[in-house]
């Protein structure tokens, strides 16, 4: 089943584009409310003024028929006009009364009863009427509110043109201060992402209150699994030392029966007797090993002065030290050094030379006999790279980073070893500021293990 992980980053961003989105709605439906109140008032106020002004115009004719009714034609052309010019779609109904008869309807068209305005504003009509008790003259004028216009697409762009131009200016501040608010929390990502396995020292803490339970839970963790890991070397140390002597003394007892039984018994105890020289051997090399990977742990955290020493030389020495376990299998070991690459580094001598002793080591344990190992020094980019290629039986690819885990090893193999040889490599190389990587050997057969390391750190 596949997980997809959700990001705290868009979640943030969503939860701010919705409360602005809804802000946004809310005032536009505020908006559309206001603007039919606002237009339905200024309908109001406007038929108001309007049939004031009509009346005004009809009482200066002296309320004669003849004058009033070219005035009301004049009045309906201006307001057409007017309203042509606004794009105004409202339809408008004057109606005059002189001495108590119609004398003038705009609209003749439409009943004489027309819906008004509700007091909650609902579609109609606003109505006002204006009398000019001296002339007997009644002017009523109807003003149809036009409120659908909001409902148009220009209506609806104009409306919520604020509104759209707006959320880009809300929610690219709000990007930006998301990001900038997560920023220490991919600080802390960060800080332990470069950490190495062996750095459990605690995170400095966080200046902001919300991050301080997240580091404080971490450096706790930290704490724990720092307790518990030195908990497991010192056990394992102490184990190891305390077996150092009983296998000591197991051998020289093995040996002191074997060399005071007769020649029958000799004889007869000869195959146990070399499965037992055997099987303490192998616990007692197991022991080393064990031992030796917990010095190649320790000395990291121990700042020590470490020699300028010369590459070529170093390795060469190596390769004479491992040349008398070659012999015994009639393995051939050619080194092959690089004219540059005679220079000095400092080196933590006693890890890099268990990482190189290990890794010759294992090319004659898994080279068939009278076969052949070769040793490249070559210079790097910032340091050297030594190469250690045998003819043997191999390693995967899927399995070549597995080998490296302490008491691995690869299934199927006839060869006798602790699976602890790779892992002390390892922490060599890396006390020296060096990496260890495993790639097919020459034209596809055995394993070339490469070093590649700058010199001594820490």
């Amino acid at each position: 089943m596949t997980f997809r992980q959700s990001s705290l980053f868009r979640r943030l961003m969503f939860s701010f584009a919705g409360v602005i989105v809804s802000v946004a709605i809310i005032g536009v439906l505020w908006m559309f409310y206001e603007a039919k109140v606002t237009q339905r008032t200024r309908t109001f106020s406007e038929n108001k003024a309007h049939t004031l002004n009509i009346l005004s115009h009809l009482v200066d004719t002296g309320a004669r028929p003849e004058r009033m009714l070219p005035a009301l034609a004049a009045v309906e052309v201006n307001r057409e006009r007017m309203f042509k010019e606004l794009d105004y779609h409202s339809r408008v109904r004057v109606r005059v009364w002189l001495d108590g008869r119609l004398l003038y309807n705009s609209m003749p068209e439409l009943p004489d009863v027309l819906p008004e305005v509700a007091a909650r504003g609902a579609y109609g009509w606003v109505r006002w009427t204006a009398h000019d008790a001296a002339n007997r003259i009644v002017v009523e004028r109807r003003h149809e509110v036009d409120d659908e216009w909001m409902l148009t697409i220009w209506g609806v762009s104009f409306l919520l043109s604020s509104t759209f131009f707006s959320l880009p200016l809300l929610l690219i501040p709000a990007w930006l201060i998301v990001g900038i608010g997560l920023r220490p929390l991919r600080s802390i990502a960060s800080s332990i992402a470069q950490r190495t396995d062996a750095d459990l020292t605690p995170l400095p803490d966080s200046k902001y209150k919300e991050l301080s339970p997240l580091v404080v839970a971490i450096n706790g963790l930290m704490h724990r699994l720092s307790q518990r890991i030195e908990h497991e070397h010192e056990f394992l140390t102490d184990a190891a030392h305390e077996l150092k002597t009983p296998l000591a003394a197991i051998q020289i007892n093995a040996h002191v029966l074997m060399s005071r039984a007769g020649a029958e018994m000799a004889e007869r105890c000869a195959e146990p007797a070399a499965g037992l020289r055997s099987g303490v051997a192998r616990a007692t090399h197991t022991v080393h090993q064990l031992l030796a990977l917990e010095r190649a742990r320790a000395e990291p955290q121990v700042a020590q002065a470490c020699p300028l020493t010369n590459v070529a030389d170093f390795v060469r020495e190596r390769v004479a030290t491992a040349a008398h376990l070659a012999v015994q299998r009639n393995i051939e070991i050619e080194f092959d050094a690089a004219p540059d690459a005679g220079g000095v580094l400092p080196l933590h001598l006693e890890s890099m030379a268990s990482a190189v002793d290990n890794l010759i080591s294992n090319a004659i344990k898994y080279s068939p006999t009278d076969g052949r190992i070769t040793v490249y020094l070559t210079r790097a980019a910032h340091g050297y790279r030594l190469a250690i290629c045998d003819g043997g039986p191999g390693i995967a690819p899927d399995l070549r980073d597995k080998v490296f885990e302490r008491f691995y090893r690869v299934p199927g193999q006839e060869q006798l070893g602790s699976g602890l040889g790779l892992a002390i490599a390892e922490r060599g190389a890396a006390r020296n500021g060096g990496t260890i990587s495993l790639e097919a050997g020459e034209h596809g057969r055995g394993v070339c293990a490469t070093i590649t390391f700058t010199g001594a750190v820490g």
